[in-house]
């Protein structure tokens, strides 16, 4: 083949494949069929299928017709008619088929101009198959409707796909409760976690016992604002749900192929049952129940038989409202500060042979679950459940980092993934300065798409421990619905197509242009979601050494980025971002989207200070907790001050452990001054720095070390810093600053580990 063949033919491949990759593109761009989760395969078809007021359902079995009638419900409130429900029908009809065959929970769509067949694998897959139908449907009110003609196979990656509710720091009503389980549905998710005990309400009614209801579910007034600012409503505050409304939930639930699972926390989290029957703790009370947010040292008195038969009584009653296999019973931050102190607790670590009071933990799970097995039922627990010895038949619900999920899967445990890096919602999704607050971290939608729920470092017969994975929606600074609701979506969406979408098909770009379909599906049930995915994605970026930019980007269709560098509210005649702000000078930077003069969502806001360590190369000598690694070692000379939330992600956690690091500043020059910042909170275990250590060198190995003590005087953020005459310079500055160590007595958590977070590292 001559050259000149050669090179002809090598264009011509290339040609093809350059029009597979822009046809591709061009499909994505176009697609009729904007479905989430995404199927595991789907092909669109020329034509589509017409849905008008002739347009019947066929549906034979009872779960079919059920399945028929909840689509009927959500196509009436678009078109204002629903469709007749028929036995049979051979035209312009959707056609629903159940069979019996795997996998679980799948099923298949074909369609044509005169009907559109949806045959499930089982009852959820004939209703997953509904939901994608739903789907396919415009949502403008029409008499007509045109669904885009698709062949469909579809089964779910993981058989546990959850979503968990807070009721007991706010008190959401049954209306409320039956549309979070509708959308949890409708995004294909098949459990929901209802989280019904804690120190702070006990909210299901328990019959035996009736002080749970009238003392246990109220609290005579609520936090405000942040944790730190200390504040009350003053304001009594209760609710329950009485055993008749759980019955409701639990068969709007079934119908819609959700199941739920109830929590009863144990041993820890019990203050208002304590509060109601004083006698289950440690110190016989009096107890009230709780006020603030938080962990407290009084639980469940582990030497007590009267606990136990309390807590069988309660399951007795809680476990038939609730047909599923799994009862979760906590088992999380669970003090042992009284259990330590207590005879009874004492008396049974003697009588048991056991080691200490975390295996005093252990023997309390062990012996509900035994109680819990008994009734036909499994556990599942947090994975504080996993110290002192994991209970035989336990699943594992993993959420301080994937660490406890890994070693449970390892012991050929079940697990569900719930990490707070990843999927605790009540964690900001924006940094701008007018999000409402939150608990902290920072949690955004492309976030939560990354996610992976099986560890790569699990065998292959491991990794088939990993059932799925859930988010988690704690209620402190969440009131009402509406807020839920803001908290959770569009997040939960992404968490969907985590859960049941193959994980090699995962896209996030192709995520975000079938989301922008989605969203007026969301509009039609009237959820109040987040709209930040389409305003401004901040990225805070070490360039080169020294030089930190910010970049900013919008997936906003027609959106334009305008910004200022002083602070001041961006307007419409703002200068237009077109390449990443270098900081330069200490700067406020503030940015917003516009589509022509209007703009849109909250936009990005942060002040930068300007120092010599900015983006300076740094070593840390100590590392952090993974759970709040930030971005390492440049989250002390990015040049962001965290405020007062810990998980924020400005800051560097380290658990019992001091912070050591060393910045090379590139070049020997004059140093006048050096602070560090670090957080105090002890009701959250945090304290600040005992005393800083600061060395300057010129050669990164002998430093000249001045040490200093911190007082903060009552603030929630300190900064120690050490000034230096004339003369000083260095390349080199190694900060060692020294961890309180354990946390004094008459303090939540008192003998534990104390936690330090860090921030900006300033030299001057």
């Amino acid at each position: 083949m001559s050259i000149i063949n050669l090179l002809l033919r090598k264009s011509v491949i290339g040609l093809m494949i350059a029009c597979v990759f822009s046809l591709e593109a061009s499909a994505q761009a176009t697609r009729k069929a904007n479905i989430i989760p995404l199927p595991v395969s789907l092909q669109e078809k020329d034509g589509y299928f017409m849905i008008n007021p002739g347009t019947k359902l066929m549906a034979n079995s009872p779960s079919e017709k059920q399945t028929a009638e909840l689509f009927n419900e959500y196509f009436k409130s678009i078109s204002g008619y629903a469709l007749p429900i028929v036995a049979t029908a051979t035209n312009n009809v959707i056609i629903l088929r159940t069979l019996q065959q795997s996998p679980a929970e799948g099923y298949r769509i074909s369609s044509s101009p005169n009907a559109i067949t949806v045959t499930g694998n089982d009852d959820a897959g004939t209703f997953y198959g509904m939901q994608t139908v739903m789907q396919l449907v415009p949502v403008e009110k029409s008499k007509n409707y045109a669904l885009p003609l698709v062949t469909v196979e579809d089964y779910p990656r993981f058989q546990y796909r959850g979503l968990h509710l807070d009721v007991c720091r706010h008190f959401f009503p049954v209306s409320f409760v039956k549309k979070y389980i509708d959308l949890l549905a409708m995004h294909k998710m098949n459990t929901f976690h209802w989280h019904l005990t804690d120190d702070q309400g006990w909210r299901i009614e328990i019959k035996k016992y009736p002080k749970l209801q009238t003392i246990a579910s109220r609290r005579k007034t609520s936090m405000v604002g942040r944790y730190a600012d200390n504040k009350f409503d003053g304001k009594p505050y209760g609710g329950y749900y009485t055993q008749e409304e759980v019955k409701d939930v639990v068969k709007y639930a079934a119908a819609r192929q959700v199941t739920v699972i109830p929590e009863i926390e144990m041993p820890g989290h019990a203050l208002a049952a304590l509060a109601a029957y004083p006698n289950l703790g440690c110190t016989g009370g009096p107890y009230e129940v709780g006020t603030k947010w938080g962990v407290f040292d009084d639980v469940f008195c582990a030497g007590n038989d009267s606990v136990f038969a309390f807590l069988q009584d309660v399951l007795d009653e809680v476990m038939p409202l609730f047909p599923g296999k799994y009862v979760h019973i906590g088992g999380d931050e669970c003090p042992k500060t009284r259990w330590k102190e207590c005879p009874k607790c004492q008396a049974r670590i003697k009588a048991e042979g056991l080691k200490d009071e975390h295996a005093l933990q252990s023997y309390f799970i062990q012996r509900m679950e035994k109680y819990i097995n008994s009734k036909g039922k499994k556990i599942i627990g947090w994975d504080e459940i996993l110290e002192g010895g994991l209970a035989p038949n336990a699943t594992v619900m993993s959420w301080r980092g994937m660490e406890g999920g890994t070693e449970a899967a390892k012991q050929h445990h079940d697990v569900i993934m719930t990490p707070g890096s990843h999927v605790y919602f009540d964690h900001y999704q924006s940094k701008d300065k007018s999000e409402p607050i939150a608990i902290g971290g920072f949690t955004p939608v492309s976030k939560v798409y990354s996610f992976e729920p099986v560890p790569a470092s699990l065998s292959e017969t491991e990794k088939q421990y990993i059932i799925g994975a859930q988010a988690n929606l704690w209620s402190e600074y969440i009131l009402t619905p509406e807020q839920v609701e803001y908290m959770v979506y569009p997040r939960a969406t992404a968490l969907s197509e985590v859960l049941w979408s193959p994980e090699g098909k995962r896209d996030y770009d192709d995520f975000l242009n079938r989301l922008k379909v989605h969203l007026k599906r969301l509009d039609v049930k009237h959820v109040n979601y987040a709209k930040h995915v389409f305003g401004i994605v901040s990225k805070v970026e070490n360039k080169a050494d020294g030089q930190v930019s910010v970049s900013l980007d919008t997936k906003l269709d027609g959106g334009v980025i305008r910004y200022t560098l002083d602070g001041k509210e961006p307007t419409p005649r703002s200068p237009i971002y077109k390449k990443p702000i270098q900081v330069s000078k200490d700067m406020d930077i503030w940015a917003k989207v516009f589509q022509g003069q209007k703009a849109f969502g909250s936009g990005y806001h942060q002040d930068f200070i300007y120092h010599k360590a900015l983006g300076k190369k740094t070593t840390l000598l100590t590392q952090p907790s993974e759970k709040y690694m930030a971005d390492g070692a440049f989250t002390l000379v990015n040049g962001i001050k965290g405020n007062e939330e810990h998980a924020s992600g400005a800051w560097l956690g380290y658990a019992g452990k001091n912070m050591e690091a060393v910045i090379d500043l590139g070049k020997e020059m004059p140093v006048k001054e050096v602070s560090c910042r670090s957080l105090q909170n002890p009701s959250q275990w945090i304290w600040a720095g005992k005393k800083i250590t600061i060395g300057l060198s010129t050669d990164g190995k002998n430093f000249n070390n001045r040490t200093t003590e911190g007082s903060f005087g009552g603030k929630l953020i300190g900064e120690m810093k050490l000034h230096y005459q004339p003369g000083a310079s260095a390349r080199y500055v190694k900060i060692v600053l020294e961890n309180a160590g354990k946390i004094p007595s008459g303090n939540p958590g008192a003998g534990e580990d104390s936690w330090l977070f860090v921030d900006e590292i300033v030299v001057r």
